[in-house]
């Protein structure tokens, strides 16, 4: 079975139901962590009562700096919306990992950001290192991934449509809300990867719901196409892409013909134009709830609850 680790300002603690026990450990960074899964252990088999979840204050249990690395439209329902049609090649793009917060931190919409949206990620942490050239087979994860995490790909869309800039649009600080628990797997957790359901609600309403089933590139061939040009150490995080209910989705067919007729700047500015009637992207007081589960317990990595508030 999966464990649960929550790190706090004061260390790491193994969550055991509503209660933690901290991990006697002089890890400081997820990569020492991973190194000392004994003391994990240890703290898992523990006798004591531990300390009530609810009086501790969770920040990221990945720890910065380190590689950061996102899959593009991997969700058939998110290549749905997205326009797209048919094979979709496999993409990558970096973020910045100053972009990496708390589950609980506020996600900061930067004074020239208009257009805020969410994408909830199932984050894969990485155990050890994945050299160039490696090809990771289905039965390899176990020796590559050592744990998953919530995460939230936030993006400014007009920065990332406008500039076709993914690393700016995506790597403001905040931008990755992650936790709040580092889900260490064992190897027979696994084969039960696909029945992950996502979900995303937004002040209460649920804009996102897939399973992992809605893939399009595992993780297994995932990281065998990023270790083609890209190496990860322990402790490096790659985000598997989202599904489909962000706010923005394609145009309808004959507005996407017609701005492909118009100059750029004139396209950009009518297409934003109308994603002010879109009531789905973030505003100040929004509060994201996102939780990544099977539906039988078996694999949980708990409920990241991110309030939404404007740079000062």
């Amino acid at each position: 079975m999966s464990t649960n680790v929550l790190r706090t300002a004061d260390g790491w603690w193994v969550v055991r139901g509503d209660r933690a026990v901290p991990v006697e450990t002089k890890a400081v960074t997820t990569a020492e962590l991973l190194a000392d899964r004994a003391a994990v252990r240890e703290a898992a088999a523990s006798g004591e009562p531990g300390t009530p979840i609810a009086d501790l204050v969770a920040i990221s249990p990945v720890t910065t700096p380190c590689r950061v690395v996102a899959q593009m439209v991997n969700y058939r329902s998110h290549a749905r919306d997205s326009g797209f049609k048919g094979d979709i090649p496999p993409a990558f793009f970096r973020k910045a990992s100053g972009s990496v917060s708390g589950p609980g931190d506020a996600v900061v919409r930067p004074a020239h950001v208009r257009f805020l949206d969410y994408e909830i990620e199932l984050g894969l942490v990485m155990g050890a290192p994945l050299p160039v050239g490696t090809v990771v087979e289905e039965r390899d994860l176990p020796s590559y991934v050592a744990g998953l995490v919530i995460t939230n790909d936030i993006s400014a869309r007009e920065v990332q449509l406008t500039k076709t800039q993914f690393y700016e649009s995506k790597s403001y600080p905040t931008f990755t809300p992650t936790g709040p628990y580092l889900t260490l797997l064992e190897p027979d957790d696994f084969a039960h990867l696909l029945d992950l359901r996502l979900t995303l609600s937004v002040n209460g309403e649920l804009r996102q719901d897939r399973t992992l089933a809605d893939m399009i590139v595992r993780p297994a061939q995932a990281l065998t196409l990023l270790a083609r040009f890209q190496a990860l150490n322990a402790g490096d995080l790659l985000l598997t892409g989202t599904p489909g209910g962000t706010a923005l989705k394609a145009p309808p067919k004959a507005v996407e013909k017609i701005g492909a007729l118009l100059p750029p700047a004139v396209k950009w500015k009518a297409f934003f134009k109308s994603q002010t009637k879109n009531p789905h992207y973030l505003n100040a007081g929004d509060v994201i709830t996102a939780t990544i589960a099977t539906a039988d317990g078996r694999i949980n990595l708990g409920e990241q609850r991110t309030p939404v508030a404007d740079a000062n």
